[in-house]
């Protein structure tokens, strides 16, 4: 580590994450070490966890059964408020 906490990734584990200067990467403490991961295999991995576990949704749009839920809520909370 040098002066200022600046730290050298060494260029065979640069090449390895993919990842160049000013390529932006994600540092993790896990179980008291640090783990470097690139911003764009985290976004990937984030991708791939949401995709299988949307894999067997049957509707034709998530985001608008969940509009449609939220509406059909606030429509329940007005209709409740009013009558009190």
């Amino acid at each position: 580590m040098s002066q200022g906490g600046r730290v050298v990734v060494p260029k065979p584990l640069r090449e390895k994450l993919g990842v160049k200067e000013g390529d932006e990467v994600i540092w993790t403490e896990v179980d008291g070490q640090i783990v470097l991961t690139s911003r764009k295999l985290q976004v990937e991995r984030s991708q791939r966890f949401f995709s299988e576990l949307m894999a067997d949704y049957q509707g034709d749009s998530l985001v608008d059964e969940l509009i449609a839920e939220r509406r059909a809520e606030a429509a329940r909370e007005d209709s409740e408020s009013a009558g009190q």
